[in-house]
């Protein structure tokens, strides 16, 4: 099924409770054990600055939009081997939804 858009209120609550331990969304915010996740729409695999990546993550070489996010967030380690986000993942496409539906709304 591909990426639908979804509830950004619900995305909020799934950023919140999935999502926030590892990561920030604002310009300028901090690296987490994830990186800041501002301006991830349009970039490249592995090139948010300041941040370490796996060569995994960084050779993956696909272009962030609403489409890769939703199959990533399925299961990231299958999407990237290799990757170090220790996320299983969210199985429910309308879950998956709603967190990129927020998060094109909360990282622009």
């Amino acid at each position: 099924m591909p990426y639908q858009p979804g509830d950004a209120a619900k995305g909020a609550g799934l950023f919140k409770t999935r999502c926030a331990q590892c990561h920030t969304l604002g310009a300028g915010e901090p690296h987490k054990v994830g990186p800041n996740l501002h301006g991830v729409f349009g970039r490249k695999t592995g090139q948010a600055e300041g941040y370490s990546y796996t060569a995994a993550n960084v050779n993956k070489g696909i272009t962030w939009d609403e489409q890769t996010l939703f199959e990533y967030l399925e299961n990231p380690k299958k999407y990237i081997p290799g990757t170090k986000m220790a996320f299983a993942g969210l199985k429910k496409d309308k879950d998956r939804n709603d967190l990129v539906t927020y998060l094109k709304e909360a990282t622009a």
